[in-house]
């Protein structure tokens, strides 16, 4: 399982999860959505039978998915409440192979064993994501318009500042889930060209947080 990898997961409300995952080095970048259900184009207010959701882009060279499944596990109640606004809010795993199927059960065999008890997840293939409304995405990051503004003239766009792996960790950071610290000092290994690096960096400290 190496290379680049998706992992599309529910936790319940999905803001809370992006920021999670978007500030551990090796995730590459994060969106947050619906999926699990069958309801054709869902939104927010209409969101049929899907759930909460976000994709987790990775690359498996720098951070496992056993990894990203104990994340998962270690930071949410994995109960599934039936009824409880219908399925908005679930435990769920969707896996896009038959490799990531095995790694799930794998891992969710090993923690409920070494936790005592089962783990109520949904584990199911994934059909289809539904990307969320923009207000939905990095949404901790969007509390700090200084951040978008002078991040956005890297990227030519706020729509494109917020598809990368800079915004996933900054989103971390405005959560509480990481310090800037380590995000300067990842950035330097990043494939990027010096003068991108140097504007990325002089950018990043003069925001006002």
């Amino acid at each position: 399982m190496r290379g680049k990898q998706t992992l599309t997961l529910g936790m319940g409300c999905f803001w809370s999860p992006e920021a999670l995952f978007g500030a551990l080095p090796g995730v590459d970048g994060t969106s947050v959505g619906y999926a699990g259900g069958t309801t054709n184009q869902p939104t927010y207010r209409d969101m049929g039978d899907h759930s909460e959701t976000v994709e987790v882009e990775f690359d498996t060279d720098l951070i496992s998915i056993d990894t990203l499944l104990e994340t998962f596990w270690s930071n949410h109640n994995p109960v599934n409440i039936n009824g409880y606004k219908g399925r908005q809010y679930q435990s769920l795993l969707l896996y896009r192979d038959e490799r990531q199927a095995e790694a799930f059960n794998r891992v969710k065999e090993r923690m409920e064993e070494e936790e005592g008890h089962r783990l109520d997840t949904e584990i199911a293939p994934c059909a289809a994501f539904y990307p969320a409304e923009a207000r939905h995405q990095k949404y901790y990051l969007k509390r700090y318009p200084d951040a978008l503004e002078k991040l956005g003239g890297l990227y030519g766009s706020e729509e494109a500042l917020l598809r990368s792996t800079l915004a996933a960790r900054l989103n971390g950071v405005a959560k509480g889930y990481a310090n800037l610290a380590p995000v300067l000092k990842e950035i330097q290994g990043w494939p990027i060209g010096p003068d991108e690096r140097e504007a990325m960096i002089e950018r990043l400290r003069r925001i006002r947080w």
